[in-house]
């Protein structure tokens, strides 16, 4: 079951195209995202798969990184390309388990964004994660 608040997520791309369905939540000051566990996130264990951690956890704090440039003046258009991602993996999801990544925007300068993410089902710490990004 989906946490409270999220919707389903408008912003496509050809990468996360086969994860949808997509949630996302915005806040004041991030966007999170979460999905349901399937059979097509898994590894051949069965638990949700790194690559898919990583990249979501990307895009969650990549977008929240770029949320908080646009409301700089002059930075409506702010992009953002990730310089450094970093992932600590501390437990795993399994089918049939909603996971959120909650980003952290920790600083915003003129050319370079740091941001935090904890990807989370329920009370459980799946990974961990922190990235730097080149604002554009």
């Amino acid at each position: 079951m989906m946490p409270q608040g999220y919707e389903r997520h408008t912003r496509r791309s050809p990468l996360t195209d086969p994860w949808e369905p997509l949630f996302a939540r915005e806040t004041a000051d991030a966007v999170q995202l979460a999905l349901e566990i399937r059979e097509a996130h898994c590894n051949a264990r069965g638990f949700a798969h790194g690559g898919l951690i990583s990249s979501l956890a990307d895009n969650a704090m990549g977008m929240s990184a770029v949320r908080r440039a646009r409301q700089q003046p002059g930075a409506e258009k702010a992009s953002a390309v990730t310089v450094s991602l970093t992932l600590d993996f501390i437990d795993v999801a399994r089918i049939g388990d909603c996971v959120a990544f909650c980003p952290t925007v920790l600083k915003v300068g003129r050319t370079l964004a740091y941001t935090d993410c904890r990807v989370v089902c329920g009370e459980r710490l799946i990974a961990r994660g922190s990235a730097t990004f080149r604002m554009l």
